[in-house]
Order: structure tokens, then sequence, then C-alpha cells
């Protein structure tokens, strides 16, 4: 059995993977209209990903006896004025999922709960992956330039 701390922890972790996902959705809508397929492909890849952790979360809730719920999502920002820009507000967001996950696994730990631990640092080996994903596509559109942006919008298109 799950606490009532850790579950209500979970929940929001949950609702905010899922305003993650609107957020993603949000900037491959930006990036598709601004005519880079191959971005708004990864970034909807990217929406998809953030919904299936949220799904995982209350997977793993209810199979502990807990109760999973969604929280009301707030709206997400529109609007960037380059890809450069896009790419480091991802990055910048996947900093900070990293710190709430982090929260996670403090709270499992001061529960005492080694299972929701040991769960939660999948999440956290994840979370380091795709902040090293966004910093490296990052650091590929700067070192490219404008010119290049057209081959690596390909790479991308490929996820």
């Amino acid at each position: 059995m799950i606490t009532e701390k850790l579950q209500n922890a979970i929940n929001g972790q949950i609702t905010a993977e899922l305003w993650s996902s609107n957020l993603y959705l949000q900037m491959a809508f930006f990036l598709e209209k601004e005519g880079w397929d191959g971005f708004a492909h990864w970034m909807m890849k990217q929406a998809d990903e953030e919904k299936e952790h949220a799904t995982a979360l209350a997977h793993y809730l209810i199979k502990r006896g807990g109760e999973a719920t969604v929280d009301k999502i707030d709206a997400v920002p529109g609007g960037w004025g380059s890809v450069l820009e896009v790419f480091e507000h991802v990055y910048s967001h996947e900093c900070h999922v990293s710190e709430l996950v982090n929260n996670l696994v403090d709270i499992a730990s001061a529960e005492k709960d080694k299972a929701t631990q040991d769960f939660l640092w999948g999440f956290v080996r994840e979370q380091v992956e795709e902040e090293a994903t966004a910093s490296g596509i990052v650091a590929k559109i700067r070192r490219c330039g404008e010119n290049g942006l057209f081959h690596l919008d390909e790479q991308l298109g490929r996820r």
C-alpha cells in the first residue's frame, strides 16, 4: 500500500507530465506552422512520450493500491521566435522535470517506500537522457546556424 503523501506527490507528477505533453504538442504545432516538419515530428514524439510517463505513473499507483487522478492542467505557452528558442525552452523544461522527479524520489525515501524509490529511479535515468538529448539538440542548432537547420530538421524527422 502506498502512503497518501506519496500518492498525492505522484498524482502531482502525473499532472506535470500531461502539462509537459501539452507543451510539446504546442511546440510541434508552432514548428509545423513555421515549416519545420522534422522538428515538429520530433516534438510530437516527445509529447507522446510525456503522456506515456503519466500513464506509467498512474498504472504504478493503481498496482500499489492507490488512486490515480488528473488535476487541472494549466494552459501552456505558445509562440517562440525561432527553432533555437523552442529547444532552449525544451532543455530548460527538462531540467525542471528532473527536479520534480528527484523530489519524488526524496519523498519516497522519507516515506521509506523502497519499491517506489526503485520504480522512480527509472524515471531519474530517463530524465538524464532527456536532458542530454535536449542539450545536444541546442548545441547542434547553435553550431549549424541557419543554413544547417534544414539538415537537422530532416535528421530529427527520422525519430
